[in-house]
């Protein structure tokens, strides 16, 4: 039975790990070709590798970079049908302690990556009839919490980038799309919970703030990014899916 991607071209940027190299996983299990723009080659060819896909390393913010990655994609494989933009990094700050070059370092991958990745891939998918985005948002494109500032300013724009790409493109059969994770189990949370005296105990303090008990995995989030980017979503367009177990609308005393 063929997979749910089968016969696509997939493009996953920040693949190296975490939620990206997950996705990239559950891509090539559905059959879609998966090439990998990573910044850390290292990482980014390893997953490449184990998948026998290609990896561009690639700077997201870089508009040359981006370009450069949807050209290497098509050139190899002649067509580009899906492109989620996982890169991004974490900027967390209260906000007269954020630095101009903070502020910026977040903006130019969180928000400028995926628009430069879009740009450089729209004009493929026009050229094949058509298309999906996938932009890995955030709960922090709907939720302030404090001490976390500019990450969710960027992330904000990055939905209202979803909606504005998703409603100029709709008619040319591009969907773009968003996912919002919340807590999700990634290394970068296990060294956080690693610096604490007791790792357990604030590993469990986190899984008790959501409603399940637990926090996301990777591969929910990516196993999402394969319903948004397959024919079983055609009708959705931009939009956004939460995947924090409930706990953006758990009420708070």
């Amino acid at each position: 039975m063929a997979g749910r991607l089968a016969g696509k071209v997939a493009l996953i940027t920040g693949a190296g790990r975490g939620i990206g190299e997950a996705t990239a996983r559950a891509f090539a299990r559905e059959g879609a070709v998966v090439a990998i723009a990573e910044l850390d080659k290292r990482s980014g060819a390893a997953v490449a590798d184990s998948l026998g896909g290609l990896f561009v390393r690639c700077d997201v913010s870089d508009s040359a970079a981006a370009t450069a990655a949807v050209d290497a994609v098509c050139a190899r494989y002649g067509r580009l049908d899906v492109l989620v933009n996982n890169a991004g990094i974490n900027v967390f700050h209260e906000p007269l302690a954020t630095t101009e070059a903070e502020w910026r370092r977040c903006f130019a991958v969180d928000l400028d990556g995926a628009w430069l990745m879009a740009k450089a891939a729209l004009p493929a998918m026009l050229d094949g009839g058509g298309g999906a985005i996938v932009n890995i948002a955030s709960s922090h494109a709907f939720s302030i919490i404090p001490g976390c500032f500019p990450y969710p300013v960027a992330k904000h724009g990055l939905l209202g980038l979803t909606r504005a790409l998703g409603i100029e493109y709709a008619a040319r059969n591009i969907r773009v799309n968003a996912i919002a994770p919340g807590y999700i189990e990634t290394q970068i949370a296990v060294d956080y919970w690693n610096t604490f005296p007791d790792p357990a105990a604030e590993r469990q303090r986190t899984y008790d703030l959501h409603p399940p008990k637990r926090i996301g995995r990777p591969e929910e989030v990516a196993m999402t990014a394969v319903f948004l980017a397959s024919e079983e979503a055609p009708f959705i367009n931009a939009a956004c899916i939460v995947i924090d177990g409930g706990r953006s609308v758990l009420y708070h005393d």
